[in-house]
């Protein structure tokens, strides 16, 4: 393949899996989290240019050990999540910026980081971005039910005999591959645009949470290959072409929304309208 259609084949690959799991991220309202750990990525990924191996396994490596320290952080009392996340970015992205100061001989420009650089991504990337996708499928298989029920009632789900925890490691444990795998196509700044965007736009399309997985991974992938076409034909960047596309998806979703929401409720009240127009008299004819 030539190096577009191996492009085109990762963004229909990224769109699939950041709609996956982009849906989790949207439900759970773990959408600072995965702010934080995208930019927790980014210095595993210097880190792993400066030692010459995969930018995958350093931003990886990077990402879990980080992780780690958000959940660690959200626990201590009178800490929230919120905190956490914030603190792990601001550490995340300061770390990746002096670790590329402190090497200036890297070959590697900050914004193949931050923005990716799909339209250059080896085979290899595209392989572990397959298997990262093949395993979130196999997770919604076998612990998909359980997600869904942590996510909508957590005091139900612990009462039911299931460990919180357990489904906070699995969610994480999605949340925090995706973003490891798309890094080196997308960057660890983009990388948001594309989970959060289709899935939101999904939400607003929809209520029943299967509906909510094909929609938003259909988005997905229109938004990466509508990205990668305005790229080529108008010469912008392609990962900042696919973050745009991903935001008029959801501009156009939450359109549409609107617009069905003002034709229901003017249905609504003609309906009402008529139903108080008084009847009119009955008619009694004497025999």
């Amino acid at each position: 393949m030539d190096y577009f259609t191996t492009a085109m084949v990762c963004g229909v690959l990224i769109g699939v899996l950041c709609g996956l799991v982009g849906v989790l991220v949207v439900l759970r309202r773990r959408a600072f989290f995965t702010v934080a750990l995208t930019h927790a990525t980014f210095p595993g990924g210097v880190l792993a240019a400066i030692l010459g191996v995969n930018v995958v396994l350093g931003a990886g490596v990077m990402g879990l050990a980080l992780m780690a320290l958000m959940v660690w952080l959200s626990r201590i009392h009178r800490q929230g999540s919120q905190v956490a996340a914030g603190v792990v970015l601001s550490l995340g992205y300061a770390l990746g910026m002096l670790l590329l100061s402190l090497n200036p001989w890297l070959p590697v420009k900050v914004d193949s980081f931050l923005a990716g650089h799909i339209l250059a991504i080896p085979v290899s990337n595209v392989v572990i971005i397959a298997v990262v996708l093949g395993v979130t499928v196999l997770a919604y298989v076998a612990y998909g039910k359980e997600l869904l029920f942590s996510t909508f009632d957590r005091r139900g789900f612990v009462a039911s005999g299931h460990r919180e925890s357990s489904a906070d490691v699995v969610a994480l444990g999605l949340i925090t591959l995706t973003v490891v795998a798309v890094m080196p196509a997308i960057g660890s700044i983009l990388a948001i645009a594309m989970i959060a965007a289709p899935a939101a736009s999904a939400r607003l399309l929809t209520k029943r949470v299967g509906r909510m997985l094909v929609i938003a991974c259909l988005l997905g992938a229109v938004a990466a290959v509508g990205g990668l076409v305005i790229s080529r034909y108008l010469g912008f960047a392609a990962g900042g072409a696919i973050a745009i596309a991903a935001t008029l998806v959801f501009l156009i979703s939450l359109a549409i929304r609107t617009i069905r929401s003002r034709s229901v409720a003017s249905s609504g009240g003609a309906r009402g309208r008529v139903s108080a127009i008084p009847a009119p008299p009955v008619e009694v004819t004497a025999r």
